[in-house]
């Protein structure tokens, strides 16, 4: 008995004809990219004709001052982040510890920090002089409050001690993701409960706990703008001190918001290559990196052959 769907290649005399693969067109596409082309069109136009000194933002670009601010930025978002990140890995293995009283600590620890807005945490600290007018560690520091209590480490302590109550949450959720089986696995070798953690679970967590970590410092770099009430002069606190001085409020606007988009431009660049580098051995294909989805996208403009 012949079976009917088998056509197989086309012969002469043959009933069936070759398959022609005809491609599907995505109108829909198009449309929407010229939509959304005319509104960005649209929107660079509308500020063109607007009030704007642009002169006076591309001259305050690289203005002294600015460029001071923009490290103090990179400085504050730095330091605080490495305070986050020990802070998080600390209360994150007693959060886990089977310790009642270091179990509590630091739950008491993540819901003071993440409950209340790192604003008035800057303040308290900012103000901790009127508390406590003298540090006296005893017999090891004594010193002013007013004198120890500097900007920078009251947006040190206020920005550090918040990322760490966040950066907790994150590292835990990393620690649980790995499976037990590799504690015990450890711990059946002999391995203690500290390089258990330190050489299977931690590095296996890491996939987890790298972009959450790398979201938060790109947050970082733009909450650092806060700790202009505490007096640290970052970068939009110089260039709200240039725009009040020079009267150009809305052009040192500008310029900040140009900085504030290149720090998080560079580094959510890196924070893609260092996910990509952990994603190894946890993925078959590896995601693409930038410039190979330039040449995927621009390969996809162009119009399929018929087969």
């Amino acid at each position: 008995m012949t079976d009917t769907f088998d056509k197989g290649p086309a012969v002469a005399g043959s009933p069936y004809e070759p398959i022609r693969a005809i491609p599907v067109r995505h109108y829909g596409r198009w449309i929407s990219a010229v939509v959304v082309v005319a509104l960005l069109a649209w929107l660079v136009y509308a500020f063109s004709q607007g009030n704007i000194l642009w002169g006076t933002v591309w001259d305050k670009l690289f203005d002294r001052t600015v460029l001071q601010g923009l490290w103090r930025t990179v400085l504050i978002s730095v330091c605080a982040m490495a305070v986050g990140l020990v802070l998080g890995l600390l209360f994150a293995v007693m959060r886990l510890s089977k310790n009642p009283v270091t179990g509590a600590v630091a739950w008491l620890y993540i819901w003071f920090f993440r409950g209340t807005p790192v604003y008035v945490q800057l303040l308290m600290w900012f103000n901790l002089a009127l508390i406590f007018p003298v540090i006296n560690l005893m017999p090891l520091y004594k010193n002013d409050t007013v004198a120890v209590m500097t900007p920078f480490v009251a947006a040190l302590l206020g920005l550090g001690l918040n990322e760490g109550a966040y950066m907790a949450e994150i590292v835990r959720a990393g620690i649980q993701s790995v499976d037990e089986g590799q504690t015990e696995a450890a711990h059946a070798l002999g391995m203690t409960g500290t390089r258990t953690m330190r050489r299977i679970v931690l590095p296996q967590a890491m996939r987890v706990i790298i972009p959450p970590t790398g979201n938060e410092f790109i947050n970082m770099l733009k909450t650092s703008s806060l700790v202009s009430a505490v007096q640290y002069t970052e970068l939009l606190r110089s260039t709200s001190n240039i725009g009040s001085d020079s009267t150009a409020i809305m052009e040192l606007y500008f310029v900040a918001c140009f900085w504030y988009l290149v720090l998080t431009s560079v580094f959510s660049v890196g924070q893609f290559y260092v996910e990509r580098r952990y994603a190894r051995g946890s993925l078959r294909t590896l995601p693409l990196t930038p410039w190979q989805k330039v040449r995927a996208n621009l390969t996809t403009l162009r119009r399929p052959k018929v087969a």
